[in-house]
């Protein structure tokens, strides 16, 4: 077995793992929301229909301001340590949302947890692209992301039990807690960059940075953020991002209700059911992330799952409330659809832009993709709400899809980047 081949394998098995359990507990805290507005903490505290669709969105709000210094920190100076307050100060936010007496409270709470979580995407994604090359960033970011459809998996089902026995304000204190406890593990657990890691001999640590070193060589220069934010690939990314999280966060925040709504649904029923899009969003994501680096190519592995969720949002349009179970399955494969492709999105990032302005950039377009979710649970509430229906949400997500995809397709095809496995095959976007 190669020093490569050993390398390989202790990478993966030492970071990912921690890396999933830190976003799994970053991506509780924010959608477990949800399931308290659909178990009954708008009556408790008088929350309004449409302070409900703000609530449910202000977070992003928060998420969205500081993407690009928590980036910039990041990239700059130690990601781990930034995570590692951030982990500390969003576990202490969201149990006290289970402590709230007031909507004021509330709207302080989320906008907070969204500023302290703003950083931990970018600067996850900036971590691993100092450990994984090119050709293995994609399955690498995915493993990471599946912290997302894996944690709302398991936290539909049991937030659905926590809500019925203990209620909602216990569900909040209950589920945030272990991220400050995980703080201390993450600490210990992780290494900034190659050169840090004691688990590496020598050879290792070169062999990695020889071939890190490599693929940049391969990227065209860019001077600084100014010139990597105008450029044609950034901006677009943007936009398509932003609109792709239209789709998935009006999704998220607001299928619990969705299904609560349904005749005779309870919260555990509720919670059972809302789970089940993730399990198939758990399996595309492997293996839409698994092909497109075996296939070195980013977009065919993007857009057309775009597209299939776009359709089925227009298909449970078509429906409507006369067929609650066709409408159903119509949103779980929505769901799954706009889940798969994030490993490769995320992968295509990080092959743009060279490594001194691509952590800026990776900030620039989460904090688009912030306003996208900003947008979409906060309209689509609204929508819900005024319509007394579904529908037109629906619609509005999957016209958002639509847009997405045709702007995925306008994202130019870059030079050719060379691998670290044999510096002659080409990675395409």
């Amino acid at each position: 077995m190669s020093t490569t081949t050993k390398l390989s394998a202790k990478r993966w098995y030492r970071l990912l793992p921690v890396a999933f359990v830190t976003y799994s507990l970053a991506y509780l805290d924010r959608a477990n929301f949800g399931f308290a507005a659909a178990g009954g903490m708008a009556e408790d505290i008088g929350i309004t229909p449409a302070l409900s669709s703000l609530l449910s969105s202000l977070f992003f709000l928060g998420y969205f301001f500081f993407q690009i210094p928590g980036a910039y920190y990041a990239a700059k100076q130690r990601a781990k340590k930034l995570i590692f307050w951030s982990l500390i100060l969003w576990g202490g936010l969201a149990a006290a949302t289970g402590m709230v007496n007031d909507a004021y409270s509330l709207i302080a709470i989320r906008f907070l947890l969204g500023v302290v979580e703003s950083a931990v995407m970018p600067a996850m994604l900036i971590l691993l692209s100092n450990w994984f090359t090119q050709r293995e960033r994609s399955r690498a970011n995915t493993f990471l992301i599946l912290g997302n459809p894996a944690t709302v998996l398991w936290m539909s089902v049991a937030s659905g039990y926590l809500i019925d026995s203990l209620g909602w304000r216990w569900m909040f204190i209950i589920q945030g807690l272990p991220g400050v406890i995980w703080a201390f593990c993450w600490w210990k657990l992780v290494d900034e960059k190659p050169n840090d890691a004691n688990w590496l001999n020598a050879d290792e640590k070169s062999d990695l940075e020889v071939a890190l070193q490599e693929e940049q060589k391969a990227i065209k220069p860019v001077t600084n953020y100014a010139q990597a934010f105008r450029s044609r690939s950034v901006i677009l990314l943007c936009a398509q991002y932003l609109l792709w999280n239209v789709g998935v966060y009006g999704f998220v925040m607001w299928l619990p209700s969705i299904i609560k709504s349904a005749p005779n649904m309870n919260i555990v029923t509720t919670g059972w059911l809302a789970a089940v899009p993730y399990v198939f969003a758990i399996a595309g994501m492997l293996i839409a992330s698994f092909y497109a680096d075996k296939a070195s190519s980013r977009k065919s592995f993007i857009w057309p799952f775009l597209l299939i969720a776009a359709l089925a949002f227009f298909l449970s349009y078509v429906v409507g409330s006369s067929n609650f179970w066709m409408s159903y399955i119509l949103l779980s494969i929505a769901g799954a659809a706009m889940y798969t492709p994030y490993g490769p999105f995320f992968a295509l990032v990080t092959e743009v832009l060279p490594r001194n302005v691509s952590g800026g950039a990776i900030g620039l377009i989460n904090s688009m993709g912030a306003l996208g979710s900003f947008g979409g649970a906060y309209l689509v509430g609204i929508l819900n709400a005024y319509t007394q229906g579904f529908g037109s949400a629906y619609l509005f997500m999957s016209l958002s899809l639509v847009a997405a995809t045709v702007l995925t397709l306008l994202i130019a095809r870059q030079g050719r980047l060379k691998t670290d496995e044999t510096n002659q095959k080409s990675i395409t976007i």
